[in-house]
């Protein structure tokens, strides 16, 4: 996935080229406004690599880009904030109406944190799999009554024993369609390979997915890196260099954070992910969760389930403690606040134990 601006057409049709030439088969760029999706038309002139264009929160898009890209990828939880009055489905026919019209494949991309708020409400708040269940079957069911199936359906999670489960109960009802596979959010290298290592080794080794992708907090010089990856885990999975038990150790602190990608509006956001990192150290043998975004798109709600989360603005860090705000603080003050909050949860559960 690019993580240069979208409008900036020479540095995104750079970066396609870069990942083109480090063996990505498909390279994926996300619009955000009318402006963006003309951008992709003037790169995709520029590249023969197969473009897969995130649409965002605006089906409308797909009418400017679906001639030049290959594939369309919408997020189920992403319909409702564009033209709210309208119905989901509707959207959907809108995108699906262009794929076909100019040969596109659909991904129905089902994130953890971004789930269709109507399924959510259906069960307990720690459920997370169901909900995501429900909405890429439902989707899969419109499609199928489109008489549409050039399609594929992604289930992500920052967790990768989650990504295992929901994938293989996906699986067990509709082997039929193909799945492109990911932890979403998987964070730094390299923790984040890791992480990624043990879902794909764990699916792929029982021939599930069909696409996958390496999601890594890197510099945009350093996107090659995510192919990299990918491509070694695959080779030692046919060489049958595989785990047989996942165990990611689930009572030590956890940190996940999101690619760099072109939503991020402050590069900063990456440094600060290895600072976070790098801050907290001391706190590896508490069982915490600290998830650190880089956009307004994801962050305000995959960090919901984090026992601290940061999402990055322009100019300021947004800190929550898990559902909770508390504040928006410079990139420069963030770090000491964040030791603050961590420390106080450290101690809460101390006393509690």
């Amino acid at each position: 996935m690019t993580a240069t601006a979208t409008r900036d057409v020479a540095a995104t049709a750079a970066q396609v080229r870069d990942l083109h030439e480090a063996g990505a088969d498909v390279v994926r760029i996300a619009v955000d406004s009318t402006a963006d999706a003309r951008a992709v038309v003037d790169i995709a002139a520029e590249t023969d690599a197969n473009l897969s264009v995130d649409l965002q929160e605006n089906y409308r898009l797909a009418e400017i880009v679906a001639p030049h890209v290959a594939k369309l990828r919408y997020n189920p939880g992403h319909l409702y904030h564009h033209e709210r009055e309208k119905p989901w489905a509707d959207k959907v026919r809108g995108i699906v109406d262009q794929a076909a019209a100019h040969d596109c494949a659909v991904r129905i991309g089902v994130n953890c944190g971004s789930v269709d708020p109507d399924k959510l409400d259906r069960y307990p708040q720690d459920d997370s799999i169901s909900p995501m269940l429900d909405s890429a079957w439902e989707h899969c069911e419109l499609l199928d009554s489109l008489d549409f199936t050039n399609y594929c359906v992604s289930l992500k999670d920052s967790d990768p024993q989650k990504v295992i489960d929901v994938n293989k109960q996906f699986a067990e009802r509709r082997p039929d369609i193909p799945l492109h596979l990911g932890v979403t959010e998987a964070g730094l290298p390299p923790d984040g390979v890791i992480k990624t290592r043990i879902a794909f080794e764990q699916l792929v080794s029982q021939g599930l997915g069909d696409t996958i992708r390496v999601s890594l907090t890197v510099p945009n010089d350093r996107k090659s890196e995510e192919i990299e990856a990918g491509r070694q885990i695959l080779a030692d999975i046919a060489a049958g260099r595989v785990r047989t038990v996942v165990d990611y150790g689930l009572d030590t602190l956890n940190i996940i954070s999101c690619p760099s990608c072109s939503r991020v509006e402050n590069e900063a956001f990456v440094e600060l992910a290895q600072q976070v990192k790098e801050m907290t150290a001391y706190a590896s043998e508490h069982a915490l969760t600290i998830a650190v975004m880089g956009c307004r798109v994801n962050g305000p709600g995959e960090t919901d389930d984090a026992d601290l989360g940061l999402w990055c603005a322009p100019n300021f860090v947004n800190l929550k403690k898990g559902e909770d705000s508390l504040g928006a603080f410079a990139y420069d003050e963030i770090l000491g606040r964040l030791k603050k909050e961590l420390d106080l949860l450290i101690a809460e559960r101390t006393t509690t134990s």
